[in-house]
Parts: structure tokens; sequence; C-alpha cells
């Protein structure tokens, strides 16, 4: 699918500058809309916004189809009438990186105390009879895995395993007397979740309609793997390589790369590709119609694994003994497209690709991927610089995995250093803008760089270090960072660059981005 030539920034919700100690759908995104908007920015692109578990990385979440609730704006609800703002008052400021545990224990009970209120006061309150009304309609219209989360989710809570693999065995393997006991037991928390569900929804389609008010599309992630402790093999074993006990045989990863010597164990059980396909891929048409209900694009995180995947024994420590398996590529995305109509996809193209990924990518007319901090390590990493990208390519500056730009320039080899000098001219002490002009300048339909890189920050502001299980995921914006002159800077760069190509006229868009959404 084409896309229109533009440029956009990488920033998770979760590192957004909001008040309460994560970034979320609050204020602080509105800000950055404002932000987007005056730097003629066309893109902004998020990371997976599924519960996450273990690691807090939201490509390992407990649900490939629920939202963070740690995301949902407690102001917002404030203004919502769902809770008093002396209640939320005290919690982490908009400053400093993510702290998960406190977020767990501070805001998210008064998330859970905010439906409370909603449940109670919700069929009685003639302020919330819309938003009621509206609750309704989202339990009918999202049938299925608001259900199958939310007793996941209460369920988890309840035996405090972390793990539905070590519940009683009743549960772990679905009985119908042990579920309708537990549905039965718990039929007030599960409510709660199903309303925590319906806010996130309700604030996240707000954000959407301001960003398309201002001709800004979201770009989202879908993680090609699912985690083991997620609500999506608990509910479908079957559909996962899992041996009698319900222990994974084979797990994901790739194989030693840039990244790691020992290659990277993720741990993801693997799909049964042949069940899916007995069964039309129909939980994969489920997945992708959800992530197509969030997102204007989709990025396809691993798109090499649709064409074939590192297969680890489950046993093993490393990924170093695991194998190549073939996935059914083309029949998937097909199945896809004859459901769902033709779909805004990115494949993440990254690694060693081969010839037949290459292939199944133009086959389903697919913009690749490109990051210029690849470009300068060698004669074969040359792809990765502007003069080989085709306009059917996204490019960065750099990804969630890799470091900042500057903190990749502070420990670059002399020899690369030297090759990016020869490619855009004297850096001194300052890549960024040299490569972000790069990227910008060239034939490629999207150019994005992560916040971090429009900051000029270094390796203390990195998402994510792969293969490193610990201090990943927190980086938090710093308060006052959107300056009208970096929104100048970056629009005089857009302008040409000849990337203000908005898919609205003038009469059509709004001055401007409201500061809030229409309160419910």
């Amino acid at each position: 699918m084409e896309f229109q030539r533009s440029s956009g920034v990488l920033l998770h919700v979760s590192s957004l500058p909001s008040y309460g100690g994560i970034g979320d759908l609050g204020p602080a995104a509105y800000q950055f809309l404002t932000f987007l908007a005056e730097a003629k920015q066309h893109v902004w692109q998020v990371l997976p916004l599924c519960p996450t578990g273990y690691g807090n990385s939201p490509y390992a979440g407990s649900s490939a189809f629920a939202g963070n609730p740690n995301l949902i704006s407690l102001e917002f609800l404030c203004d919502w009438g769902w809770i008093e703002g002396q209640r939320i008052a005290g919690l982490a400021g908009r400053g400093g990186n993510v702290d998960f545990n406190e977020v767990e224990q501070r805001k998210l009970p008064l998330l859970h105390e905010a439906a409370g209120n909603f449940l109670d006061r919700g069929p009685l309150d003639a302020k919330l009879a819309k938003s009621w009304k509206q609750f309704q309609q989202f339990c009918r219209d999202e049938a299925g895995w608001p259900d199958d989360y939310a007793l996941y989710a209460v369920l988890r809570r309840q035996f405090n395993t972390g793990a539905w693999a070590a519940w009683p065995e009743p549960l772990r393997r679905r009985q119908p007397q042990a579920l309708a006991q537990a549905v039965a037991e718990h039929s007030r928390e599960l409510a709660l979740e199903r309303v925590l569900q319906f806010a996130f929804s309700v604030q996240w389609n707000d954000l959407r309609k301001a960003a398309a008010a201002n001709a800004i599309r979201i770009m989202g992630d879908v993680a090609i793997f699912v985690n083991m402790d997620s609500s999506d093999v608990w509910v479908h074993p079957d559909l996962f390589e899992l041996d009698e006990d319900l222990q994974p045989v084979s797990i994901a990863g790739v194989p030693p790369d840039y990244f790691s010597p020992t290659g990277q164990r993720w741990g993801n059980p693997l799909y049964r590709w042949d069940v899916l396909e007995e069964r039309g891929f129909g939980w994969w048409i489920d997945r992708i119609r959800r992530a197509c209900t969030l997102y204007d694009i989709v990025r396809l995180d691993h798109f090499r694994g649709f064409e074939a995947y590192w297969s680890i024994p489950a046993e093993e420590e490393t990924a170093v003994n695991g194998q190549w398996v073939k996935a059914p590529g083309l029949k998937l995305f097909r199945a896809l497209e004859a459901a769902l109509g033709p779909l805004p996809l990115v494949a993440e193209d990254l690694g060693v690709i081969t010839a037949e990924v290459d292939a199944l990518r133009l086959e389903m007319r697919m913009p690749g991927m490109k990051v210029i901090q690849f470009g300068f390590s060698s004669k074969g990493a040359h792809t990765h610089l502007p003069h080989h990208y085709t306009p059917e390519t996204v490019a960065y500056t750099g990804t969630h995995d890799n470091d900042t730009t500057q903190g990749w320039w502070k420990t670059a080899s002399q020899f690369e250093r030297n090759a990016a000098e020869a490619y855009v001219g004297p850096i001194g002490d300052h890549p960024v803008w040299p490569l972000l002009r790069a990227t910008a300048g060239s034939v490629a339909q999207l150019a994005l760089a992560p916040a971090q890189d429009l900051l000029e920050l270094g390796s203390e502001a990195r998402m994510n270090t792969p293969s490193v299980a610990a201090g990943n995921w927190s980086w938090r914006v710093p308060e006052g960072s959107w300056k009208p002159e970096l929104a100048a800077g970056l629009a005089a760069v857009v302008e040409v660059a000849d990337r203000d190509n908005d898919p609205l006229s003038e009469p059509e868009k709004e001055a401007e981005v409201s500061p809030e959404p229409q309160k419910n």
C-alpha cells in the first residue's frame, strides 16, 4: 500500500510527560499533537498499546487485543465525573522516568476506584447517562476479547503468580465449571476491567479524532508473537506449540546478529500455523481487524517471521541452537486481505533478510524499513543509506531498539564517523540534524525520527536495549521539551523536502488541536 510523502515522530504513549508517573492519553498527549501540527509532522508512531507484563515490555503484553489501563488519564476521568480531584492529588508528577512499581501501586488502584464509581453511579446519575449508554454499546460491539481479558486479569491478581500456567488445574485448563464459578465469584471485578477497557477506548478514540483533524495519522505496532503469560495463550492454547502440560515446546527468537552474539531468546510460544490455516486464520483476522480500528497505519514487527521463523527448543538457554521453520506467508496475507480488504501495513524487515522475505513484502506492496544509523558500518550496510532507498520505504534515524543517534555517535568507531561525515558533511558533536535531513530528503514515502533524536539526547534516553532484561521502556520526555523553535526547525525541513503532503485540504482542517476531548 502506498503512503503519502510525509514525516513524523516515534514516541510511545508511556513516554509522554503526563501527570501520574507514566505517559497517558490525557493533556500531555494533546500538547504533543499541537507540537506535531506546528512542526508539520503527519505521522505519530507508537509502540503496542497492550497491557504489559513482566519486564514492562509492550512487545510482551498480556493481551493482543486489550488496551493498557495504565495509559488512561486520571485527569480526564476527573473531568468525566468518575473520581474527585482530591483523590488523585499527590501522584508522581510529569518529570522523571516511569517507576512501574509505583504506577501499579498508586495509579492502578485509583483507576479501579474511578471505574467502581462509574459502575455505581452510571445507571442513576443523569450526568453519566450518555457515558453509560456508550459503555453498554461498547460491551455489545466488543463481545469476546474484553471478557477473556477481564477474567484473565482478575485471576492473575487473585493468584499473584504472574503466569496462568501456575493456576489451579481446572482454571489453567479452562474447565467450564471452574470458569463459571470464577465468573460468579468475581462479577464486580470483571465489570471493573470492562469499564477500564471502555475508558481506554473512549480516550484513545478522542485522541485519534484530534490527530485526524490536524492531518496526523497514528502508526501503531503489532508484535508478531504474543507472550506466554497472556490471555491469548490461556484462551487459545490449541493455537500454540504447547505440550500436554501446557508448556512451550519451542519458543521464538532470532539467531546471533548485530545486537547479540548468542541471538535473542524471546520466549514467546510459537504458533501452530497448520491449525490456524485449517481455521481460515480467524484469530489473525480478528487481531489485524482490531489493529486497524486502533491505528491508521500498522507496522508488523519482525515481518521476517511471517516467511520463516527461528524456532528454539524451549529447554535451550540461548537462541544459538535454533532452526528456521517456514511460516504461511502469502497464504496468511491473502486471507487477511480477503476478509478485511486492502491493509495499511508496513513491514519491519530489519536484520538478515532473505530473497523470500523481500518477495513476500513486495508481493503485498508493503513498505519496508531502513535505519540510516546502520548504514555506515561497512559497504554491505550501505543499503540503509538514502541513495539506496526506494519510495516504498519508511526511513528512520533510529528506532526504539537502537541507541539514540547522539548516543550512537559517541560510541561509533572512527570508520563509521568518517563514513558519516563523507556522506552528510561535517558533524562535530551534533549528528542528529544532518542524519535527519538526509532521511527527510530521500525518496522514502515516510521519514521518521524518535523523539529522543529530536531532543538530541544521549544513551541515557534509550528506550530499549535488546537482550537486556532490566531497565528498559521507562524513558519519558522531559517536561517543556516541545519548544516553538524545535517545531519551526522541523517544519522548515518538511517544507524543503516536500513532505507536507497533508491529506486534508485547508478548508477541512481545524485551526488547532483542541486542548482536550469533549467531556463525556
